[in-house]
């Protein structure tokens, strides 16, 4: 395994060639040129292993991820293959979001290592560079790497899953719509009236639920009405319409049932029926439903929509997602340091190998801390703004406590 790594590496000539291209072209940025030597000469240490570590990476989880789902559509459902490959580099990019916080972590580690073991960074404490100093330039790029991070978690991503769906339904023939939905749930809460003393309480007063969403049209609908105390009213109809001028729903083809305190119930047919629910159904159908493919200003409609609505649950998970939108790219600094400063021990001698096993540990255990309160948020335990960030700051905490180790 070791002399596979180290051949891919080392001995790959186009790699070689095509990483000394991108040095010599940021060389020859006028702006870079003002970056002090030492941080120059850190980052000609750092960015080689970054770009091999964001290709072997990418490649890997795209791999395992993607690359055999869409053999297996080739193969059984017919999937051609000039789609399988556009879905292919249409999904790269939600999984180069991934790689980019643990090639710095690599790269920082195996960088700072090498230096290390080859007694450069003693030769530099010698004449009075402090590793604080060394750090910096695996800061900078860490900043550098979390703007990228967010730049394509943000904008990108969302966009290409959206069209790497869409391709791959054209090439499996499935009816694919601008505004296609599924399975649409909308909760309404406000106040439950009681019709004996005109007393009301807060509660569930709608649950809607529709199969399908498609040009403005929802497709089996089943609305449920719990809004007067003692009454449930079900309507059940094949298709429905938002009324943009009156503000109100259009049902069409369909029956109501209510159902009385005193087990009597009606059902009644129509053809048309206006109902004065709000636009709440039409609008979740137009997110995505996974969070992690909404912009930030999606996620923000959701949350105030959710608010509206009065279902608090998702209002939480939405804000928790929010902030991982913003703490996601900060694992590019995280790592950063922490890498740096374990490969800036004194006589570290991390080989490709154990770097490589080192950082898979590193970014299990903060994965699992971000996921243990990611929990806690949703759950309502600890707050959006503090589950999401305390990761963050515990880990930047103990890449700092590291750093000081080092200099003793």
């Amino acid at each position: 395994m070791k002399s596979i790594f180290r051949l891919v590496v080392i001995k790959n000539s186009f790699i070689r060639k095509f990483i000394h291209w991108i040095l010599s072209f940021l060389r020859s940025i006028p702006l870079l040129r003002s970056i002090p030597l030492l941080d120059r000469w850190l980052l000609s240490e750092l960015i080689p292993p970054l770009l091999f570590s964001i290709a072997a990476l990418s490649t890997v989880s795209l791999s395992l991820g993607v690359m055999f789902d869409l053999v297996r559509k080739i193969v059984e459902s017919g999937l051609p293959f000039e789609m399988a490959f556009k879905v292919l580099m249409l999904r790269l990019p939600s999984f180069l979001v991934i790689s980019f916080p643990m090639a710095m972590l690599m790269a920082s580690l195996l960088a700072f290592s090498r230096l290390s073991s080859n007694s450069e960074i003693k030769a530099l404490r010698s004449i009075g560079v402090s590793s604080k100093r060394l750090v910096c330039s695996a800061l900078i790029l860490g900043v550098f790497m979390t703007g990228l991070t967010f730049i394509f978690n943000d904008v990108v991503v969302p966009k290409s899953n959206r069209a790497a769906e869409s391709t791959l339904r054209k090439g499996l023939r499935v009816a694919m719509h601008s505004d296609y939905g599924s399975d649409i749930m909308y909760s309404r809460f406000g106040k439950i009236v009681n019709p004996k003393n005109n007393n009301s309480k807060d509660g569930l007063t709608h649950l809607f639920y529709a199969k399908q969403f498609q040009n403005n049209e929802m497709i089996d609908i089943t609305l449920l009405d719990f809004s007067t105390v003692g009454y449930t009213q079900m309507l059940v109809a094949k298709k429905a319409f938002w009324r943009e001028v009156e503000a109100k729903w259009e049902f069409r083809e369909g029956n109501i049932l209510t159902l009385a305190p005193n087990s009597t119930s009606t059902s009644v047919g129509f053809d048309s029926y206006i109902y004065p629910l709000d636009s709440g159904p039409r609008d979740i159908a137009k997110l995505p439903k996974d969070a992690n493919n909404m912009t930030i200003s999606q996620a923000r409609k959701a949350q105030r929509l959710y608010k509206q609505t009065g279902n608090l649950k998702e209002e939480r998970r939405i804000k928790v997602r929010i902030q991982e939108k913003f703490t996601l790219p900060m694992a590019c600094i995280v790592f950063g340091l922490i890498g740096s400063s374990l490969g800036s021990k004194p006589n570290s001698r991390t080989s490709q190998g154990q770097g490589f096993g080192l950082s898979i540990l590193l970014i299990l255990s903060y994965y699992v801390l971000s996921f243990s309160f990611s929990s806690l948020g949703v759950t309502g335990t600890l707050n959006p703004l503090i589950a999401a960030w305390s990761p963050v700051l515990i880990s930047l905490s103990a890449g700092g406590l590291l750093l000081l180790k080092v200099d003793q």
